[in-house]
């Protein structure tokens, strides 16, 4: 078991579903182990996550030239990332590591004891992703740990305050597969202008440039904030602030779902029992035939539901 003050580092890479999904280890080891530093290791635009909901305490970059060498047999390894390593009393990695290559290199910097997590879970066993994340830390006797991302944050306004209520869009995702079309995305926002008051903020990344932009031209400027690229801890301040939340399966659906968020999820064709948000506040929308087939009038009947909620 972990010393209950030492320190633990969590390797994460992936896309921010993939860190999101895997917040529940870093909050069952700050559970089981309150005094421990607990640093990550990742990419530090998606792992700043977990530095601004309080879950660790230091954020590492995994884009270093130099760890390259751990994943070589017998690696050239960088003096400064041998002493990172040995700093650790528990190293759990979720990398992709099938020949142990990785562990077997970093066993060379340290007598830390070293988990192996799944990089990813297996569709075919039907177990959410968070639950697979879960499993290694059962060898540190952590059990029945809360399965569902969550991300405690300041948000970005004072809902109290009359700034208007704030719907967050996200009409994109990191495969067109999972996007609804384009031009029923642009229905269901001239409706929401057209027939309530909300104000909307639009939200993407890189996968949704043009897109945004496209749906905003067709909008009222002071109804819309266009979020494109924005740091991800400021988003999850602005969805925080919102009073719900339609998108796709996509990382920044998990993402409001963690902060609370109730949403609508228009889902195409990836396993829900293994990938869905999770969050009594999420509803999953399918279309019979696909997202092709979900209708703009069917989608806005199952937003004025959930927005009647509140």
């Amino acid at each position: 078991m972990a010393p209950t003050q030492g320190k633990i580092l969590v390797i994460r890479g992936g896309a921010i579903g993939d860190f999101i999904l895997t917040l529940p280890v870093l909050g069952a080891l700050r559970q089981q182990f309150p005094k421990a530093h607990v640093e990550v290791l990742g990419y530090p635009h998606i792992a700043q996550l977990a530095l601004a909901g309080g879950l660790v305490r230091r954020v590492q970059s995994i884009e270093s030239r130099a760890l390259a060498a751990f994943f070589a047999r017998d690696g050239d390894l960088a003096e400064s990332l041998v002493d990172y390593f040995s700093e650790f009393d528990l190293i759990i990695s979720y990398l992709y590591d099938p020949d142990h290559i990785f562990k077997t290199n970093v066993g060379r910097c340290t007598q830390a004891q070293f988990i192996a997590g799944p990089h990813r879970p297996d569709d075919q066993l039907n177990l959410h992703a968070t639950e697979v994340f879960l499993k290694p830390l059962e060898s540190l006797a952590i059990f029945d740990a809360d399965s569902t991302p969550r991300l405690v944050i300041q948000k970005a306004f004072d809902t109290t305050l009359a700034t208007g209520r704030w719907l967050a869009v996200h009409p994109g995702s990191g495969s067109e597969n999972k996007n609804w079309p384009e031009q029923h995305w642009l229905e269901l926002l001239r409706h929401l202008v057209q027939s309530t008051t909300l104000h909307l903020l639009l939200a993407g990344g890189e996968a949704e440039r043009g897109r945004l932009e496209r749906l905003a031209t067709s909008l009222p400027p002071t109804r819309i904030k266009l979020m494109q690229s924005a740091p991800l801890p400021e988003l999850a301040q602005w969805l925080a602030s919102c009073i719900a939340f339609v998108g796709h399966d996509s990382g920044i659906s998990h993402l409001a779902a963690a902060v609370g968020l109730r949403s609508l999820i228009l889902w195409g064709d990836t396993a829900e029992a293994v990938w869905r948000p999770l969050s009594r506040e999420m509803t999953i929308l399918r279309g019979s035939n696909g997202l092709e087939g979900l209708s703009v009038s069917v989608v806005i009947n199952h937003l004025e539901k959930l927005l009647q909620r509140g």
